[in-house]
């Protein structure tokens, strides 16, 4: 397995059910540092699969394909590539992608709990990202459960940018009106010439708001979705998110504003699942 990045950071309208209604009684909820509803299970209780038998949207062995574009300041359209090197990237103007252009990825829902070799006590469902065209790929998390759904984004070469915008994340109850925030400090590792440079560490803080309810047109057919806007705010700028959220697919549309300005935007296009998953 060629790991060139692995990162520790770690429903009741339209006809679907409610996720409040699966309630499982062997674990409680306990709000983390940052205030994300996580699940806590007796010491007994040592499945690798334990926090992944809720899920509905990242069931083990799910996979989802999305494409993407970032949009400069100037309303240029650009992917990127990797360079020979593996390490280093760049972009790729619109018309001239070619074989080696990444412009799609993937994300896999991983069996088990293989973070919790490295990072031990781990309690997110692990999500495996491989950008379609490159052999690079990251192992992150998702936190799933009846009080609230929150993801890493990618954050391979290019998504590093995502690392300073509102995460996706929706928190019960899932209606309008429903409002929350949280904070994260980030370091300047994730600083690049090509957004914004800083030294030290900054906290984002993040406000969220379930602002509509609208079917979206997707690759998979016409969706319904809740609307999510929300904003990050910190001592180097401002960016924001617009996510749509289906209760099977998860985020199927994010609209990133980037901090120089710039926009990133990813949409799904196809969706498997595995059947025999837990």
């Amino acid at each position: 397995m060629n790991t060139t990045n692995i990162l520790f950071l770690f429903f009741s309208f339209f006809g679907f059910q409610s996720i409040s209604e699966k309630t499982k009684n062997d674990y409680k909820l306990n709000p983390n540092t940052n205030g994300i509803l996580v699940e806590v299970f007796d010491s007994t209780i040592a499945d690798a699969n334990r926090y992944n038998q809720n899920n509905t949207v990242y069931k083990v062995g799910n996979r989802f394909e999305y494409k993407f574009i970032h949009l400069t300041p100037n309303d240029k359209k650009k992917y990127f590539k990797i360079n020979e090197d593996g390490n280093n990237w760049e972009f790729v103007d619109f018309d001239h992608a070619d074989s080696a252009t990444i412009q799609s990825l993937i994300i896999e829902v991983a069996n088990g709990n293989p973070m919790a070799q490295i990072v031990p006590g781990y309690n997110q469902t692990n999500l495996m990202y491989k950008l379609k065209g490159g052999d690079a790929y990251e192992i992150s998390g998702a936190i799933e459960n009846e009080g609230n759904l929150w993801i890493h984004p990618p954050r391979e070469k290019y998504f590093e940018i995502l690392e300073l915008n509102p995460f996706p994340y929706i928190k019960a109850p899932y209606e309008i009106g429903t409002k929350w925030t949280w904070n994260l400090e980030i370091g300047d590792q994730w600083a690049d010439e090509r957004w914004k440079n800083w030294e030290g560490r900054i906290e984002n803080k993040y406000q969220y708001e379930i602002t509509g309810q609208q079917a979206i047109k997707t690759d998979l057919g016409n969706l319904e979705c809740y609307i999510i806007e929300s904003n990050a705010k910190s001592s180097i700028g401002e960016s924001g998110l617009i996510a749509y959220f289906n209760p099977k697919y998860g985020f199927v549309k994010l609209c990133y504003i980037n901090i120089d300005g710039s926009k990133t935007n990813i949409e799904l296009t196809e969706h498997s699942e595995n059947e025999n998953g837990n």
